[in-house]
C-alpha cells in the first residue's frame, strides 16, 4: 500500500430533527458529495458573492488522487449481502467510506430515535475494522499495518474523539488504525449560547451532547476537565497531537439554521453555530500537562451551507495537504517588544493586541488560512500580556498551521515551495483608568503591516541540508531573496526566525516571525 494514501472514512455532523435524520439516511455520501459555486470576498453579507466552482470533496478526492467509493450493487460494506467488485478481493486503500451513523435514528430506514453519541463511536470502531479487513484482503497487508484516516464535520469530531480517547467506545485495533484526525468546525469544547454552554440537563434532541460535563464524560476525561475547566484536549495516548488538523471557520453571517437565530444567541467569533476558540484541539502529555496546539486552518466560512467549511476549496487544501502534502509549516510570532503613544508612556493602560495572518500558496486563487479582525478571528493579546515578565509564555503567539505539496506546485521544473503571508498587529483601543482614550485614535489603523515570501527546497534525501529565502515586500518587489538561516531541532523539525518591526516612532511593536518546519509524510 503506498503511504500516504489510506482509506477515508468520514463521520458527518448534527442531525437536530428526525427530518434531518432523514435527510441524512437519503443522502449516499452525508454531504460529503455536495459543493458550491460561491464564496464571500466580503465581510458585508449584503454584497453579492463571488463564483468559484468546487465541486465537492468526494468528487475531487476522486479525480485529484484516485480516491472511490465502495457502494456496490446497491449495498454498503456492513450488509451481509456487499460483495467487492468483479476481479477484487475488498476495497481499495483509495477508499472513501461514510460511517451512516444516523441511518438507525431516521424515520426511512431506522425508529426515527437518535441514539447516545457513545453509540455512534462504537459503531465507528466496528467500521474501522470492517474496512481494515477489506484493505487487507485486496492489498495483502498485514493487519497491524492497516492505517485510516478520521474526516468529521462538527459533531462527527466528538465521535471520533468518543472512539480515541474513551477505551470502553470501541477496540485498541480500531484506535491504533487511525493516522490522522480532521476535523471541520467540530466544537470540542462544547457549544456557547448567549456566552452560557447548553446545559446538560438540556436532553431534546440529543443537544446536551455539546455540553461541557456530558463530552468530559462520553470521552473519559472528568479529570482533565476538573484540572482545566475544559475538554478540547487530546491526550498523547489517544493519538499524538501532531496527527490532528482542526478546520475552524469564522463567517457566522451566513449560518442560517433556525432561521438566524444560532448565529444570534451563538454571537461573534464564530461560523454561526461553534465559537473560534472552542473549535481546535490542544495536545496532553502522559502528566496531562499542555503540549502544543493541534494544526489549525481559518476561513471565512460558515459551519454549514452553500458558504459552508466542508464544500468550501479552502478547507479541502488544507484536508489533502494534512493527509498527503509534503512540508509543514507551524507559524508563531515572538513578541519583544511593545511600545506605547508617547502621551501613555508611564500610566497604567490596558490595550488588545490583534494579530493578523493570510497565508496563500503561490500561483493559487484560494488562502490556505485567514485570521482577520473584521472577521472576528485574529490572535489577541492584552499589553499586561506583553509586558509583564510573570506572563513571558504569553509573548509567543501561535497563528495557524500550512501543510505545503509537491504536486501542487505551479512550475514543475522549480523544486522550491513558496508561500505568501500578509501579517499585521493593528493598533489597539488603548485604555487609561478603564476609560477609550481617543486621542491619535485612528480606527483600523496599523501598527505592523507587510507582506512575506518564504521559500524553501527541501533536502533531496533525509537527513539532508534545506534551502530557505525570504523577503519582505517593503523591502523589495516581494520575492524571496534573502537568504535564511536556520536552526535545527531534531527530528526532521527546524526552525527559522525573521525579524520583523514597526518604524521607530511610538507606539509601536518588534518581534520575531517563527516558522517551525518539517518534512511531511516522511
Amino acid at each position: 500500500m503506498s503511504t500516504p494514501f489510506h482509506p477515508i472514512i468520514y463521520v458527518r455532523g448534527y442531525a437536530m430533527t428526525a427530518g434531518e435524520r432523514d435527510d441524512t439516511a437519503a443522502d449516499p455520501f452525508c454531504g460529503f458529495n455536495l459543493g458550491s459555486t460561491v464564496y464571500r470576498a466580503s465581510v458585508d453579507r449584503k454584497a453579492p458573492p463571488h463564483k468559484f466552482i468546487f465541486e465537492s470533496p468526494l468528487l475531487r478526492l476522486i479525480s485529484d488522487f484516485g480516491y472511490q467509493e465502495v457502494y456496490e450493487n446497491g449495498y454498503d460494506i456492513l450488509a451481509p449481502e456487499w460483495q467487492p467488485r468483479e476481479g477484487q478481493q475488498g476495497i481499495s486503500a483509495r477508499s472513501v467510506i461514510i460511517h451512516r451513523y444516523y441511518d438507525d435514528g431516521s424515520r426511512l430506514l431506522g425508529n426515527g430515535k437518535p441514539k447516545e453519541i457513545e453509540d455512534y463511536s462504537r459503531e465507528l470502531s466496528a467500521l474501522i475494522l470492517r474496512v481494515r479487513d477489506l484493505v487487507v484482503a485486496q492489498e495483502g497487508i498485514k493487519p497491524e499495518d492497516f492505517k485510516c484516516y478520521l474526516v468529521a464535520h462538527s459533531m462527527g469530531g466528538l465521535v471520533c474523539r468518543g472512539l480515541l480517547q474513551n477505551r470502553k467506545l470501541g477496540t485498541a485495533a480500531a484506535r491504533q488504525a487511525v493516522a490522522k484526525l480532521f476535523t471541520y468546525g467540530t466544537p470540542h469544547n462544547g457549544i456557547d449560547v448567549a456566552g452560557i454552554n447548553v446545559p446538560s440537563w438540556l436532553g431534546l434532541n440529543e443537544i446536551n451532547t455539546f455540553n461541557r460535563e456530558r463530552i468530559a464524560e462520553f470521552l473519559d476525561m472528568k479529570a482533565i476537565y476538573k484540572k482545566y475547566g475544559r475538554v478540547d484536549f487530546m491526550p498523547a495516548s489517544a493519538l499524538p497531537i501532531q496527527n490532528v488538523f482542526c478546520m475552524v471557520g469564522t463567517n457566522r453571517n451566513d449560518y442560517d439554521a433556525g432561521a438566524g437565530l444560532s448565529r444570534t444567541f451563538v454571537g461573534h467569533g464564530s461560523d454561526g453555530l461553534v465559537k473560534i476558540e472552542n473549535a481546535s484541539l490542544w495536545g496532553l502529555d502522559d502528566r496531562l500537562q499542555v503540549t502544543q496546539s493541534a494544526a489549525t486552518g481559518y476561513t471565512y466560512r460558515a459551519h454549514s451551507g452553500v458558504f459552508g467549511l466542508v464544500n468550501s476549496e479552502e478547507a479541502y487544501q488544507n484536508l489533502v495537504r494534512f493527509l498527503f502534502g509534503d512540508v509543514r509549516v507551524d507559524i508563531w510570532l515572538k513578541i519583544d517588544e511593545v511600545s506605547l503613544p508617547k502621551d501613555l508612556q508611564g500610566k497604567d493602560v490596558e490595550a488588545l493586541y490583534q494579530f493578523e495572518l493570510a497565508a496563500s500558496p503561490r500561483g493559487k486563487r484560494w488562502q490556505l488560512t485567514r485570521r482577520m479582525a473584521e472577521e472576528d478571528s485574529p490572535a489577541c493579546r492584552t499589553h499586561r500580556h506583553l509586558t509583564d515578565p510573570k506572563t513571558k509564555g504569553a509573548r509567543l503567539v501561535y497563528l495557524s498551521t500550512v501543510f505545503l505539496a509537491n504536486r501542487a506546485r505551479v512550475n514543475d521544473q522549480d523544486p522550491s515551495l513558496a508561500y505568501h503571508m500578509d501579517l499585521g498587529v493593528r493598533v489597539p483601543d488603548y485604555e487609561v483608568n478603564r476609560r477609550f482614550w481617543p486621542n491619535s485614535h485612528f480606527e483600523g489603523a496599523y501598527l505592523f503591516r507587510d507582506q512575506l515570501v518564504v521559500k524553501m527546497v527541501p533536502p533531496a534525501q533525509p537527513g539532508g541540508v534545506w534551502s530557505v529565502a525570504h523577503g519582505w515586500a517593503s523591502k523589495g518587489v516581494g520575492q524571496a531573496t534573502e537568504a535564511t538561516d536556520y536552526r535545527a531541532l531534531g527530528q526532521g523539525l527546524f526552525e527559522l526566525k525573521v525579524d520583523f518591526a514597526s518604524s521607530g516612532q511610538a507606539p509601536g511593536i518588534k518581534g520575531q516571525v517563527l516558522l517551525s518546519a518539517s518534512a511531511w509524510n516522511v
